[in-house]
């Protein structure tokens, strides 16, 4: 009997590698809000960085299918952890872009947020996860493929413009514990607004 080969793509040591930083990505946005703010910043200063290596040195590989993937995160999953990281870092949550294309047609500076930029990267890593997480591997290449492609026209950018605004917050002497909130956002609403998904996932860690 021939022996079967595996997929020397998404089998790779690093995809393989990638797929853990991407999987721990999504944890850790997916408890965010649960520790001070400074320590989610330092943790984002450093987890970003060792996303955007891992990613950049995926295997380079083009696709012949024409395969439409499914999408895991819904607009509602999407701004449910946006707003926990808005509310989070609160007023400190915006910040002035430069290097969006759109400033050649701007007379005044764009504002991005931290918390819209991780939610963007968080949306592109956890649709690839969760295809990956088939076992399928044609779906798993074309999610890589897709992954790789978004990362070099879209949240690539934004992770790097993210850690630039997270690096000054870090070395920034700002008491967070003082700060006032965009919203007083109380437990009680956050919890009635948790996707079921995210509810299980909260009350597994609780046992």
């Amino acid at each position: 009997m021939e022996e079967e080969q595996i997929n020397p793509i998404v089998f790779s040591k690093n995809t393989i590698e990638f797929v853990t930083v991407a999987n721990e990505f999504c944890r850790f946005v997916e408890t965010a809000g649960g520790e001070a703010t400074r320590d989610f910043l330092a943790k984002t200063q450093k987890i970003l960085p060792l996303l955007y290596l891992k990613t950049s040195v995926l295997p380079e590989f083009d696709s012949e299918e024409e395969m439409t993937l499914e999408k895991y995160v819904s607009e509602v999953d999407y701004n449910f952890l946006q707003e926990k990281i808005r509310n989070l870092l609160g007023e400190h949550d915006d910040y002035k872009e430069v290097f969006d294309q759109g400033m050649q047609f701007s007379e005044q500076p764009l504002t991005e947020s931290i918390s819209e930029g991780l939610a963007d990267i968080y949306q592109d890593l956890k649709d690839f996860i969760m295809s990956y997480q088939i076992g399928n591997e044609l779906i798993m290449q074309e999610a890589l493929w897709e992954c790789i492609n978004n990362f070099k026209s879209f949240w690539g950018q934004k992770l790097v413009n993210c850690l630039r605004a997270v690096h000054s917050l870090v070395f920034s002497d700002i008491d967070f514990e003082d700060q006032v909130n965009l919203e007083d956002i109380k437990d009680d609403e956050i919890q009635s607004n948790k996707p079921d998904w995210l509810t299980h996932l909260f009350n597994n860690e609780d046992d």
